[in-house]
């Protein structure tokens, strides 16, 4: 299993697989061939559907500035390796100086048809139920898991990761006006956060978290720089969860780095075993994981188990089990953005669920990701982010 590193990608939203992860496949194809006088970037599948509304032209097009260059749009045809296919050509005129044919498989993470591992692996087990295992023989928490088997330098990364999503709630909460995109969607967050000084006790505290969770989530959309958690489009669920326990709570920021360490292992699990890919296996991919990374991170902060954090872990997947993936005109704000504060909300209903119990239940964490993997697979492909279906159709948005 490869370093959680990769499940935080620091970057620029709205898409980690339509905007990050692109941008990212035409820079590596441009520095193979520089020189070619003009070039063309054919999208497939849910890259050409949604692309438009995820900015993935913008971003291509950014990378080949001052070059002659052609994008080709395929929604219909789906490549075999992922839903989310790209094909890079380079000509001298009419001559094919070479091509490239490349998947961006969610996070921002790149993997092309000879790649049979995205990184180095740096963990000796892929399944949570093992790393528990190692966890009680040797007595040590998730977080110690990480610590053992990563660089040493990844608690600075962490830190940077944190830095980052901080600064993105900060920015989230003083910008306001409309959204991007033609649903004009206004900003909520600023309000939000306005309105729960005007409120006591549990109601200030759930308005303080949703304006978190939707402050990341606005920065995302308007093509803010956020972190992946595990990816753009969820991108505020973790950071919203953190940062309250953070200023409510007074965790320590090395103890909420900690927390990110055991949050960035759930999500890699996922990733290795099913997807973190909204294309390939709908939101639940997504929102989903996003939720289970949240959960595992605040039951570790209250002192759970390693028993209970992973029962907090499986709820926050479980109860996201064949949610679809349908933005509405192929932006990341309908219903992503109010799905991430959602997340968040459970993300605490979990951790309380958890710690009440003493941490057995009757399926595992491993079961509900291979369930996941399994549904994301049933789910018709009109639910996988391609706003053919579902909140897509709302009001004939889709078609505009």
């Amino acid at each position: 299993m490869e370093s959680i590193r990769n499940i935080y990608r620091i970057g620029y939203g709205p898409s980690s697989s339509h905007t990050m992860g692109p941008r990212t496949a035409a820079e590596t194809f441009l520095k193979r061939f520089n020189d070619a006088s003009n070039y063309q970037v054919t999208l497939y599948g849910s890259l050409a559907a949604t692309g438009k509304g995820h900015l993935t032209d913008k971003a291509i097009k950014e990378v080949f500035t001052g070059r002659k260059l052609q994008i080709v749009w395929k929604p219909e045809i789906i490549l075999p390796r992922h839903p989310n296919g790209v094909k890079f050509e380079a000509y001298n005129k009419d001559t094919l100086l070479g091509d490239w044919t490349a998947y961006s498989i969610g996070g921002g993470a790149v993997v092309d048809d000879s790649t049979k591992t995205e990184s180095v692996e740096v963990y000796p087990f892929s399944n949570l139920n093992d790393i528990i295992k190692w966890c009680n023989k040797n007595g040590r928490s998730y977080w110690e898991f990480v610590q053992e088997h990563e660089e040493k330098d990844i608690w600075d990364y962490l830190n940077e990761v944190w830095k980052v999503m901080k600064e993105s709630i900060h920015r989230g909460l003083e910008n306001e006006g409309v959204l991007p995109g033609i649903l004009n969607l206004p900003r909520k967050a600023s309000s939000y956060h306005v309105r729960a000084s005007s409120l006591t006790g549990t109601l200030r505290k759930r308005a303080l978290l949703f304006s978190y969770a939707l402050a990341v989530s606005e920065e995302n959309a308007s093509g803010g720089k956020i972190v992946t958690a595990p990816t753009c489009g969820s991108c505020g669920a973790l950071p919203a969860v953190l940062y309250y326990q953070n200023t409510e709570h007074n965790f320590s920021e090395s103890k909420i780095i900690k927390a990110l360490a055991t949050a960035g292992l759930i999500g890699n699990v996922v990733k290795k075993n099913a997807s973190i890919s909204g294309a390939e296996c709908g939101c639940q991919a997504e929102i989903g994981v996003a939720c289970a990374m949240a959960s595992a991170a605040t039951t570790q902060l209250f002192g759970g188990t390693i028993f209970q954090i992973e029962y907090s872990a499986e709820m926050g997947l479980e109860h996201h089990l064949g949610l679809t993936c349908d933005p509405v005109a192929g932006l990341v704000q309908i219903p992503c953005i109010e799905r991430n504060a959602f997340a968040a909300g459970r993300a605490l209903n979990h951790h309380v669920f958890a710690i009440l119990s003493d941490g057995r239940h009757r399926i595992s964490f491993d079961k509900v990701v291979e369930t996941m993997k399994k549904t994301g697979k049933d789910i018709p492909s009109l639910y996988r982010e391609t706003s053919m279906g579902g909140l897509a159709l709302f009001d004939g948005l889709a078609d505009e």
